[in-house]
C-alpha cells in the first residue's frame, strides 16, 4: 500500500509540474461560428505555450518558404509584438464596413482580434508573451541568407 501511494504521489506531482509548465503563458482562445446551413462552430481553449511548439513542428521546407515570403514584414511584426506590452489595454483598430465589424485590441496582456459579420464570427485571443515566443521560434528557423 505504501508503494502504491508513493507512485500516486509521484504521478500527481509530475502532472502538476507539467501542467504548470504548459500553462505558464496562459490560455489562447479561438472561436469560429459560421452562420450557414451545416456551418462550423469551433471553440478552442489551448495552452498558449503550444504556439511556439507548433512552429517547431512545421517541416523545415515549408517553414523556410513561409519565412521567405514574410521576410519583409517579419521584422516589423516582431517590433510590434515587442512593443505591445506597453499597451496592456488599448484599441488599435475598430473598423465598420456595412454590417461587418473588426476590432484589434489588447486586454490584460492578450492580443484580441474579433471579426463579426452576418456570415460568421471569428474571435482570437492570445497572450502577447506567447506570440513573442512564436516569432522567436520562427526567427530561429529562418534559413541563413
Amino acid at each position: 500500500m505504501l508503494l502504491l501511494s508513493k507512485i500516486a504521489l509521484g504521478f500527481g506531482c509530475t502532472v502538476l509540474v507539467a501542467g504548470g509548465y504548459v500553462m505558464r503563458d496562459g490560455v489562447m482562445h479561438i472561436s469560429v461560428d459560421e452562420y450557414r446551413p451545416g456551418g462550423d462552430h469551433v471553440h478552442l481553449h489551448l495552452p498558449a505555450s503550444l504556439l511556439p511548439m507548433i512552429a517547431h513542428f512545421v517541416p523545415q521546407r515549408d517553414c523556410a518558404r513561409a519565412l521567405r515570403e514574410a521576410r519583409d514584414v517579419l521584422p516589423a511584426a516582431k517590433v510590434a509584438v515587442l512593443e505591445l506590452h506597453k499597451y496592456p489595454d488599448a484599441e488599435f483598430a475598430d473598423i465598420w464596413d456595412g454590417d461587418e465589424h473588426a476590432q484589434i485590441r489588447t486586454r490584460g496582456g492578450k492580443l484580441q482580434i474579433d471579426v463579426e459579420s452576418p456570415r460568421e464570427n471569428v474571435h482570437l485571443s492570445l497572450p502577447v508573451a506567447a506570440l513573442r515566443d512564436f516569432l522567436d521560434e520562427l526567427e530561429s528557423r529562418a534559413p541563413d541568407n
